[in-house]
């Protein structure tokens, strides 16, 4: 394999998906850039479901770059609230919103919600494009079944992890686990795990 063709993109802006992603697809020995070292702007997420906003991203990665692109859409989904957030998790709050206005709203959304009824789930697709016309995508799926805590605990991770009660890990949120642990339990690293196994194969 070249070295060009060790390189891929990775479409998204999102700087601790960005670390995660990096971390996740070291035994691949790729250079993972960030599509916006290149230049290249967030697409606008106009699909129905995680599969279809991470095809859209990486599609737009890969033809602007002529590169391979590997693109996610992750979110949390809440029982409770019908599945919401969901494939909007990450403006669940409006445009432009920040982590503490998602997580804001969702708390707010659950205040009356007892604990027993808090369970939520992570989910995370993750689209892999040999080309900006690949037409056979190679797609991994992985999710992370937890709780919605009623406050915010710990200062690592992005997101919803402040907020998301680790079954692996009891009386922990996300936010306060090693970045080995959370790769070995998370949405994104069994997605990331599912796609290794797809190369391997």
């Amino acid at each position: 394999m070249t070295d060009e063709r060790r390189r891929i993109v990775l479409a998204t802006g999102n700087r601790g998906k960005i670390e995660e992603l990096r971390q996740l697809l070291v035994p691949l020995g790729l250079d993972c850039i960030a599509q916006g070292e290149l230049g290249i702007s967030a697409a606008r997420e106009t699909g129905e479901s995680f599969v279809e906003n991470a095809i859209i991203k990486a599609r737009q990665a890969a033809r602007a770059t002529g590169l391979p692109a590997l693109a996610d859409d992750s979110g949390l989904a809440v029982d409770a609230l019908a599945g919401a957030p969901g494939v909007y998790s990450a403006r669940y709050a409006g445009p432009g919103a920040s982590d503490e206005d998602n997580v804001g709203k969702l708390l707010a959304a659950l205040s009356d919600t007892p604990a027993a009824q808090r369970s939520a789930c992570f989910h995370c697709v993750v689209v892999y494009l040999r080309h900006g016309n690949d037409p056979v995508p190679i797609i991994g799926h992985g999710s992370w079944a937890g709780t919605v805590l009623e406050r915010p605990v710990g200062t690592a991770g992005f997101g919803y992890d402040s907020v998301f009660g680790v079954p692996e890990y009891p009386g922990r949120s996300a936010a306060e686990l090693e970045p080995d642990d959370k790769n070995r339990w998370s949405h994104r690293g069994k997605a990331l795990a599912q796609l290794l196994r797809m190369f391997e194969n």
